[in-house]
Parts: structure tokens; sequence; C-alpha cells
């Protein structure tokens, strides 16, 4: 792939106003692209997230319905470490995005 010869689209041999004007909203496309993916990104991590923290009491009650009292008890002891593991990483996630934004 030759980018030269992509932006020189009248083939003049160099490069003009018209042509990096295009090049420069080219780029202010693809980083409102790119902006756009990573907040969807952050979106999708914090909702799975949430799922799962609802959700994981539903295991440690469906395991005890079940008759599997030991899973139960064992998934139960893991609670306090599973919470704060997933809010953890989603912070930490959040807050690297943001430093990184204000660079």
């Amino acid at each position: 792939m030759n980018t030269f010869a992509q932006a020189d689209t009248n083939n003049t041999g160099a490069i003009e106003k018209p042509e990096w004007d295009a090049l420069l909203l080219d780029d202010k496309r693809r980083r409102i692209e790119d902006d756009d993916a990573h907040r969807d990104q952050i979106r999708k991590m914090a909702w799975f997230a949430l799922w799962g923290m609802l959700l994981y009491p539903f295991g440690v009650v469906g395991t005890g319905a079940l008759g599997l009292h030991q899973a139960s008890e064992i998934i139960g002891s893991m609670a306090s470490i599973y919470f704060v593991s997933v809010a953890g990483v989603v912070s930490v996630f959040m807050g690297v995005s943001n430093l990184v934004k204000k660079k």
C-alpha cells in the first residue's frame, strides 16, 4: 500500500492543500470512530461486570437449592474476593482511560 500515491489523488507528484484537507478529514473521522468504539467497549465491560455481580448471588442460592451445599459454601466464601476484583478491574480500566484521555 503506497500511502503517498493514495494521498496524491490528482497525480501531480505533490500533495496539495485540498489533498491535505482530505487526509486531515479522514484522520478526524477515524479518531471519532476509535473514540466511539472505545466508549462502547467501556460500556460493554461495565454491563458485563454489573450482570456478573448481580447474578453471582443467584449462583450461590442455585447451588444450595440443587443440594450442592459444599459448592454453595465455596462460591459464597469467594464472594468477597470476586466483588473486590471485578470492581478493581473496572475502576483501573476506567481510570487509565481517563488518564490517557487527559494527555
